[in-house]
């Protein structure tokens, strides 16, 4: 049985309140979420600092050994410069930089000169364009104070952060809608299990739950795919055949955004029912801003929801 997906006249009111409710959330915690995410990403910096010897020593072997920097690097510099720019202006391997960029390990097959090659090519466009309102110790003889290198990493914190803020909201909120649901479940003396334990996805036993689980589904191409589910819960009346219930969290704090992606659950709704059959059920946990437009779309792929405003709806999934 449908639970929301069949209800438009109560769309209106709930989008209304999950409105509501996502504001304020955000009012209340998302300065917090930000703050913490900066004193981390301060500490970071601070770090790469020391690395690069306070940006005096940005050589092939510094980059090579630590590839978590060029982030703060590329922030360093006047203007900051997004990943497909640095690619742009230095000419570098664009695999490379993503490599870089993503904190990889280089391939031991990697050819050393044609790497330190490429990563001469980086470090030059950083070196000549290295902010020096930031970093004013740079090209004089006096070396860098205490002072200066603190503001100097809280400034270059403040622009990593506010380049990923979006994420940064989201992850916090994301955590924010597991924890709910935790509660929800364990109030009702359900048991959480974790894939650390050996807990499978098909083998779950009655009354259990796990989150960010991984799912095996197949492309129609054929090919093999892991997806990750947030939350996967067991009922605890389901026999020991019965396929545990899927749950998606998804907050939004504009309707633009969700709109550009609401295709994504129609495709993994594809995946699991090519793999599952129609006994599969995907479902999503939502908060914020989600319009008619995008609740009909779901609708129409047969993705029912929960609204966290009336978590209680739970229930009506049979849990």
């Amino acid at each position: 049985m449908a639970v929301n997906l069949d209800k438009p006249h109560l769309w209106k009111v709930d989008i209304q309140k999950s409105v509501d409710m996502y504001n304020k959330w955000f009012i209340k915690f998302a300065p917090k979420a930000f703050r913490d995410t900066r004193i981390t990403t301060t500490k970071e910096v601070e770090s790469a600092l020391k690395i690069t010897n306070n940006l005096e020593n940005i050589d092939p072997i510094v980059l090579k050994n630590n590839p978590g920097i060029l982030p703060t690097l590329r922030m360093s510099t006047c203007p900051p410069l997004a990943v497909d720019r640095l690619i742009g202006l230095s000419g570098a391997s664009k695999n490379l930089v993503n490599k870089l960029e993503k904190r990889k390990d280089f391939s031991t097959r990697s050819r050393k000169r044609e790497l330190d090659s490429e990563l001469i090519k980086i470090g030059k466009v950083i070196k000549r364009m290295v902010d020096p309102d930031i970093f004013v110790w740079l090209n004089r003889v006096k070396p860098a104070t205490r002072i200066e290198k603190k503001r100097a990493a809280t400034i270059v914190a403040d622009r990593l952060c506010g380049a990923i803020a979006n994420p940064i909201i989201r992850n916090a909120q994301e955590k924010r809608q597991l924890a709910a649901i935790k509660n929800w479940l364990n109030a009702r003396k359900y048991k959480q299990v974790s894939v650390r334990d050996g807990v499978k996805f098909g083998e779950m036993l009655p009354g259990t739950y796990s989150f960010r689980m991984n799912v095996t589904v197949y492309h129609e191409n054929g090919e093999k795919i892991i997806i990750p589910i947030d939350a996967v819960i067991k009922p605890k009346k389901a026999s020991k055949t019965d396929l545990p219930l899927l749950f998606e969290a998804k907050s939004a704090g504009d309707y633009t955004n969700v709109n550009k992606r609401r295709k994504e659950e129609a495709v993994k709704m594809a995946q699991l029912r090519r793999t599952y059959g129609e006994a599969i059920k995907f479902n999503l946990f939502l908060c914020g801003y989600f319009d008619s437009g995008y609740l009909g779309n779901e609708a129409s792929e047969d993705i029912d929801w929960v609204w966290e405003h009336r978590i209680n709806d739970l229930k009506k999934f049979g849990l």
